[in-house]
Order: structure tokens, then C-alpha cells, then sequence
């Protein structure tokens, strides 16, 4: 059988982004993290994240990072969407790369896909987050950034 690939879509310009790397990003996220299986990431900016955000969850601000699982029956685990703008801005805020801060968000997202909660889950995501970014080699991440 052949292996599930995550794919990686760009609706915006990302200046100073090896989309190579991105690519090869996702790749590893969806056979390390999610387990051999693919999703989806559009890379896109902040007015598409307020489009999403307000069409889904009925909050009218553009979020930097948004999942959408599949359902059960699919192979896909879903889709992720990310505002490059806000990685841009967010990485400059935290001193690191936006390709970092992209890696990041593609993360938490890909925790979301595989059924992680941190609203609801006692910690649970938040440790994974840590764990993962520790072996990926990402510095601090969404939930501890906002703990902090």
C-alpha cells in the first residue's frame, strides 16, 4: 500500500518561505504524529482565517491557526488552515522563524485532527504539544505561549 502524503495548498504569497521545507514538515507530522495518515493544510491569509472562523465557529477575527476533522469513514484526518500572516506576525512577537511558527500551528492543528482538546482535556493536549515540539525541535508552543 502506498503511504498516505499530507498535502500542502498556498492561497497568499509567503515571502521567505521554503515551501519545500513546509512540505516536508507536513510529511513528517502526518507519519510521525497522526500515524500514517494524510491531511490537509492550506496556507492562506487573514482575511480567509476570518472567513473560516466566522462561517464556522461565530467568531469574527481571523485566527492564526483552524482544523476541521473528517469524519470517521475517511482516510483523510481533515484539514488544517493557517494564516500566514499571523505566523509572520507571531514569529516576530516570540523571536524565532516563520517557517518555526507555521510548524507550530501546523502541529497544534494536527493534534486537533486526532481528537486533542485542550479546552476540554485536562492537559492532555498541552503535553503532548511539549512533547512533540521537544522532538521536533520547535520552541514553545500555542497553549503554553498563552499560559505563560
Amino acid at each position: 500500500m502506498p503511504s498516505q502524503r499530507a498535502t500542502l495548498l498556498f492561497g497568499v504569497p509567503t515571502p521567505g518561505l521554503a515551501r519545500r521545507d513546509v512540505l516536508a514538515f507536513a510529511q513528517r507530522l502526518a507519519q510521525e504524529v497522526a500515524g500514517g495518515r494524510t491531511f490537509e493544510c492550506l496556507i492562506t491569509g487573514d482575511d480567509e482565517l476570518r472567513r473560516l472562523n466566522k462561517q464556522f465557529r461565530k467568531k469574527d477575527y481571523p485566527a492564526d491557526v483552524l482544523s476541521f476533522p473528517a469524519g470517521s469513514s475517511s482516510c483523510s484526518l481533515g484539514e488544517i488552515a493557517i494564516s500566514y500572516h499571523r505566523a509572520k506576525d507571531q514569529a516576530e512577537e516570540h523571536g524565532h522563524k516563520t517557517a518555526q511558527e507555521i510548524d507550530i500551528l501546523m502541529l497544534h492543528g494536527v493534534l486537533h485532527l486526532i481528537g486533542m482538546d485542550h479546552e476540554t482535556d485536562r492537559g492532555r493536549m498541552s503535553r503532548a504539544e511539549k512533547r512533540w515540539r521537544s522532538l521536533l525541535g520547535l520552541p514553545p508552543g500555542l497553549i503554553e505561549r498563552v499560559r505563560a
